[in-house]
């Protein structure tokens, strides 16, 4: 299992509640063999990945399963984006139908409500993959300080899940998001969707934990699955 690490510098400009998300969008594509020309990504949003894709393709479809963000995907003749639920087994028989060259996901499969059905599913499709999912140790102090149990998977999970069904490299990249304030900082978790709006903290407590909290930054840890 490969570590690396990154740091980033909070910004107060156009799309900072999407400064990991991007980051993590680049370091996936980074990994991807080749141009490939066919594309699915599961959990597209609006459009990390497409945006961030430097080749020409021929057809890219994105899946998810927030209208709204659909909605805000880039769209062209060659881009189409699909209303779908990658905890559906239904959308994995329809996307059997077709064939792809490359299955992408960014920031998304770590809400899967039964990864080893997606990683199945997924492996089904027969093309490489390049997946990045968050794991446990994103808000890892944060959690500590606060007494939370992790939402998300452990790494040693995933890379053990994985094994099962890809031949891929496997590297955990931690992250850091520094800001200027704890104010700042939590306004960025409720902004960001990577709480998945999680509220188990009442005002009072809340308080306690922006009064506590250690650091000036958030931790993010991702596990990036990339095909040999």
């Amino acid at each position: 299992m490969k570590i690396s690490a990154e740091f980033s510098k909070y910004a107060s400009h156009y799309g900072v509640y999407n400064v990991i998300q991007n980051q993590v969008a680049l370091k996936l594509l980074s990994c991807v063999s080749g141009t490939p020309k066919k594309i699915l990504d599961l959990g597209c949003g609006n459009g990390a990945l497409c945006k961030s894709i430097t080749w020409k393709y021929d057809s890219f479809k994105g899946i998810d399963f927030a209208q709204g963000m659909l909605e805000l995907h880039p769209k062209s003749s060659a881009i189409e984006v699909v209303y779908g639920d990658f905890n559906d087994q239904n959308l994995f028989d329809v996307l059997q139908a077709d064939s792809y060259e490359y299955v992408l996901s960014a920031s998304a499969l770590q809400w899967a409500e039964n990864l080893e059905m997606v990683f199945k599913n997924i492996k089904k499709l027969g093309a490489p993959v390049a997946l990045a999912i968050f794991t446990a140790d994103t808000f890892k102090t944060l959690n500590a300080t606060a007494s939370l149990e992790p939402l998300l998977r452990s790494k040693e999970y995933i890379d053990e899940l994985q094994k099962k069904y890809f031949d891929a490299e496997f590297e955990v990249v931690q992250y850091k998001l520094e800001f200027e304030s704890t104010r700042e900082m939590f306004r960025y978790i409720k902004q960001s969707g990577v709480s998945a709006s999680r509220k188990v903290l009442d005002y009072k407590a809340t308080k306690k934990l922006m009064r506590e909290y250690p650091l000036n930054y958030l931790e993010f840890e991702v596990a990036f699955i990339c095909s040999h």
